[in-house]
């Protein structure tokens, strides 16, 4: 899913990197010292500092135990000004929007990984692709903004996520084999858990329903449902009932036709293993 814009680096992500870099300044800890008693990388630091990365969830609390509680409450206090919408284009925030509440997320893809189970390094290769080219400060926003909307699978457990991916997705290979592998690695993660279904569509399928292209569903608090689609930098909500109603039946569809969980899991496992 293509929803990153070309927006700056926004002022709250900005702050927050100032304030923790500040505040680990204070404590007179270089950054290898203090990534590693937090437990994350140096290079992952490095770029929460210099605005270009959201930070985890848990950042605070580690940060309060490495930095003490008074240092927790102001870069929580910072934490307020953060805009989890920079990096995603103006004619992406409603859908995503929708997507944080929903109870019901289904979607299907021919053409690249679904946004919310893409690896790092497959969103960049998406990104680096993308014309006119973007800035490298503007690839490494865009891809903290869709990294941080991956949230989505671990901190809304009772939210049921379906992806139908088609076949051919993968074995195009973007980005070469290293990619692929992580690519893979993400796809079999995701389907362990409870509250995700992920299912190949075969290359081949004779009766097959995904002619009009990839979309996407979401079911809302009040058990409506919401269509979207997109591409060449557009996208349109389908709200109306009916055509809500004909993209449930298109995806209930797909999904009799593509292959069940537990064989396309093994056919992930079987494409992982010949890399």
């Amino acid at each position: 899913m293509a929803e990153n814009g070309g927006s700056e680096v926004s002022d709250g992500l900005k702050t927050f990197g100032v304030v923790l870099k500040v505040l680990r300044d204070e404590a007179c800890l270089t950054q290898e010292e203090f990534a590693e008693r937090v437990g994350y990388s140096v290079h992952y630091v490095a770029k929460i500092e210099q605005g270009k990365r959201f930070p985890p969830t848990d950042l605070v609390g580690r940060v309060g135990e490495v930095l003490g509680t008074t240092a927790a409450r102001v870069l929580t206090e910072a934490a307020k000004s953060l805009t989890r919408r920079a990096g995603l284009a103006s004619w992406f925030r409603h859908w995503a929007g929708i997507e944080e509440e929903a109870g019901t997320l289904y979607a299907y893809e021919c053409r690249v990984v679904p946004g919310l189970l893409q690896p790092e390094s497959y969103i960049r290769a998406v990104l680096e692709r993308q014309l006119p080219p973007v800035t490298e400060d503007q690839l490494e926003q865009q891809s903290a903004a869709r990294m941080d909307r991956q949230r989505l699978l671990s901190v809304r457990p009772t939210t049921s996520f379906g992806f139908v991916i088609e076949q051919s997705v993968l074995e195009r290979h973007l980005g070469g084999d290293e990619v692929t592998k992580a690519v893979l690695d993400r796809l079999l993660a995701a389907a362990l858990q409870r509250n995700v279904e992920i299912q190949i569509m075969p290359t081949l399928h004779e009766d097959h329903y995904g002619f009009d292209g990839p979309f996407y569903l979401a079911e809302t608090s009040d058990n409506r449902w919401i269509g979207y689609v997109e591409g060449h930098n557009s996208s349109s909500l389908l709200s109306n009932p009916k055509l809500a109603s004909a993209m449930l039946q298109r995806y209930g569809k797909l999904r009799s036709q593509a292959l069940s969980c537990q064989a396309s899991r093994s056919l992930l496992e079987h494409m992982r293993g010949a890399l």
